[in-house]
Parts: C-alpha cells; structure tokens; sequence
C-alpha cells in the first residue's frame, strides 16, 4: 500500500493549491454581507470560475463523462480548496452529493440526460440531494409509529408529483429560489409499505415550479453557503425520473452519504492544517514580551507536535477509506465512518487547542480562528450526525455475528 501521489495527482494538488490562493481566497469578503442569501449570491462569480477551470468535472466519475479519477483525487481537491473557503467548496461537493443518487443509481439514459448541465466548463449549474426534513431525518427508517421520511412521491400516469418539506439541502433553492438545476428528492413513494421498503428517490429537473422557498438558515460557519428551507408543493416529474428500483431510496441514499463521509474527514483535515499554519507561524515569531519565540517553550512545543499528529492521523485515516472505496475493498463503509468521525471531531479538538497555543490574539477576527472553529462545529452534526447516525452504524456493523474487526486493515 503507497499513497505517494502519481504525477498527476501531485498536478492536481499544485494547481488546486494555486487556484484556492489565487482565486477561491476572494470568497472571504462575500462572507461578511448581511444576509445568508447576500453571501451565497455574491459567491456566484467565483463558483464560476470553479466550474470553468473544470473542477466540478473533475469531481464526476470518467465513465459519467467527468474526469474524475477517483475519491483519493477528490480528497486531494477538497483539502487544498477547504482549507482556503469552506463555504463555496461546500456549494460544489454539496452539488457533487447532489448528483450521486444519478450516479449510483440511474441509468445510462438517466445519466446522459441528466448529468448533461454538470460536465460543462460554464455557468454555475448546482444540485441538491433533498434527503433532510423538517424535525429531523437521523430516523428516516422508523416504522409505524415513527414517521420515517414524510415528503411524499404520488405516480398518476407518467408523472410524479411530489409534497412535502426539506431543510438543510446545499443550495438547493438555487440562485433564484426557483431551484436547482437537480433535486434528487427522497419521498415516500408506497404508504401502505414500511419506510425502508417504501421510499424512493425521484430527480426532479429545475426550475420547478411548486419548489417554495421558506427562509435562508443563518448558519453559525460556512457563512457564504446556502442551505434553505423550502416546500415541495405539487412539483411535477416524469415517470423515468425514478432513480434505481422504486422503495430503494434508503438504500440508495446511504450509499450517498458513505462516499462522502471520508471527504468530511479531509474537511477537517483542511481546517486543522489552516489553523496550525497560522499557529505554527505565531510560534516562531512572537515572543509575548519574553526572550525567546515561544515555540522554544516546552508546553507550546508539545500541543503543536500533538496536533500535528492528529492531523496526520486524520489525513492517512480518511486517505485509506477513499482508497478503499475507490478499490471497493471490504471494510470500506467501516473506514469511511470512522474518518467521517474522527475527521471532524478531531478538528473541533485541535482547533480549540491551537488557539491556546496562540492565546488571546485568537479570539480576534484579524486571526482565522474564528471562522476556521465555526466551520468545524458543523463537521460532527452534518452528513448523517455523529451522535444520531454514523455511531449507530458502526455499533449496528460491530453487532453483525460475521463481523471481523480486522477486514478494515485489510486482514482476516
């Protein structure tokens, strides 16, 4: 097992690292507007010229007509442009997740029809994967007398038409509020089946009309990124919109959200390397009225060593779990939660720590701290919750009578 770059991969990581710094810098001053919608509107320039510098492409598998070469390579991307912005980086994996379900599940037709709008280098095409809901999704499979998911999906003829709310989906009111160019919408498609067999995934084709728009959330971190409120109020979609077998949208779904689950890894990884960059700086410079840098001081030594160390644990974890999933190894959805987790609650951790290092200069907003700590909360609550999701699918896998704790290493 190597994880040294390829050429290619070391091409990718310098001209990421270059258009982050060049271009994708210029977002912060989007983020002090007054409004969630004002932010996200003022971004639209720079997504842009994401888009057209072929970084959306390069986020869509080649044999969808992307240059994507992989998870390994996304998690290359996504740290270099996470690290700078976190806010419109979200808005292009947000809109990569959007285009999963069609990944996984559609048909070639499906795929080449729909996916037609994302492998252009122009404009500022976004997508949404309408999982979350209004009073929480952690028990989307519940069955009677849980709710499970309550958005509903009604077939008359050759035409879905689709009721219901949804809350927390990146970008998914668009630019406009008239919606995404896709919604990938998860809706109870059968009610007299239980919610894990009667849910489906429809992708509905924007603008929509009947996509209502209710309010911006005011999120604390990732201040230039959309994620609305809104109804679906009789939205209309074909028939041949279903992606994958109807009643398998649960199953569908949770292999969306695993093969994001090791780039949330990487999100830390990015914010913890931003915030021991400036640290590390800090430490070398500043000597706070004494003789020497404080880095010469034990104590100060030790906490940057020990966050190096964690986000080098972080970066290797969330590396092999890509790799795995790439490789469709065994143990892969086991490492792909495990990085989902230790990735972001690290970071929340190591942040915190280096602002310690730093003192009371990091409570400033001439520092990155702030920000970098905002962003982080959201890492262990969002792409299935910690608390509510991700621990329960690792405690259901350890359950399992033929569990093996050594598939993971790659070993039995």
């Amino acid at each position: 097992m190597d994880f040294t770059f390829t050429k290619a991969q070391r091409e990718l990581q310098l001209q990421s690292r270059r258009f982050a710094q060049d271009t994708l810098a210029g977002a912060a001053a989007c983020e002090t507007l007054a409004t969630p919608e004002e932010r996200f509107l003022a971004t639209r320039p720079i997504y842009e010229a994401m888009v057209a510098a072929g970084y959306l492409r390069r986020c869509i598998p080649a044999p969808a007509g992307g240059d994507g070469a992989g998870l390994v390579d996304m998690a290359i991307l996504a740290e270099e442009f996470y690290c700078v912005n976190a806010s419109v980086t979200l808005t292009m994996l947000g809109t990569v997740l959007g285009l999963l379900p069609i990944l996984l599940g559609g048909t070639p037709e499906q795929c080449g029809r729909l996916l037609a709008p994302f492998l252009k280098a122009t404009g500022a095409p976004l997508a949404g994967f309408c999982f979350s809901e209004p009073g929480g999704s952690a028990n989307a499979a519940s069955p009677p007398p849980g709710e499970g998911v309550r958005t509903v999906g009604k077939l008359a003829g050759n035409t879905w038409t689709i009721n219901g709310r949804k809350k927390w989906v990146s970008s998914a009111t668009g630019w406009d509020r008239k919606g995404a160019d896709i919604l990938c919408v998860v809706c109870r498609t059968n009610p007299d089946a239980t919610p894990d067999k009667g849910t489906s995934i429809i992708a509905v084709e924007g603008p929509a009309p009947g996509v209502k728009f209710e309010r911006a959330i005011d999120t604390i971190g990732h201040r230039a990124h959309l994620v609305p409120e809104f109804g679906l109020q009789d939205v209309a979609a074909p028939r041949d919109n279903l992606l994958g077998r109807e009643g398998d949208g649960l199953t569908l779904a949770m292999g969306a959200f695993t093969g994001t689950a090791a780039l949330v890894g990487i999100f830390g990884v990015a914010l913890m390397r931003a915030a021991f960059d400036f640290a590390l700086r800090f430490a070398k410079t500043e000597k706070r009225g004494g003789i020497h840098p404080i880095i010469e001081h034990q104590a100060v030594g030790y906490a940057l060593a020990d966050a190096k160390i964690a986000i080098e644990s972080a970066r290797y974890l969330s590396w092999r779990a890509c790799h795995a999933l790439d490789t469709q190894s065994p143990g892969a959805d086991e490492l792909a939660i495990q990085a989902k987790i230790y990735g972001s609650e690290t970071a929340v951790r190591v942040i915190t720590d280096l602002m310690r290092v730093v003192g009371i200069e990091s409570y400033d907003h001439e520092t990155p701290f702030g920000r970098l700590l905002r962003d982080a909360l959201a890492l262990p609550i969002f792409d299935g919750g910690n608390m509510g999701v991700r621990r329960r699918q690792l405690h259901a896998m350890l359950m399992q009578p033929a569990y093996d704790p050594l598939t993971a290493c790659g070993g039995a």
